[in-house]
């Protein structure tokens, strides 16, 4: 559907629904990031060497003992 088609179809539509077709409009626009795509983007690595997994990791906790018997 071409842009044309689509501003034909916004016309035909009540005056009074059209402010919530702008509503969705912008809030598609926000939803996906259009304005400003990078200022959410994650950065990779960003917390490398900042944390680690304790070596037990996997272990049982003694805390559970009594119920893993």
């Amino acid at each position: 559907m071409s842009q044309a088609e689509i501003f034909e179809k916004i016309k035909l539509i009540p005056v009074a629904y059209q402010q919530e077709v702008e509503d969705f409009i912008d809030f598609i626009l926000q939803k996906k990031n259009i304005d400003s795509p990078d200022k959410n983007k994650r950065k990779i690595g960003l917390l490398k060497d900042k944390m680690k997994m304790s070596t037990d990791f996997d272990e049982p906790l003694k805390d559970f003992k009594n119920y893993m018997e």
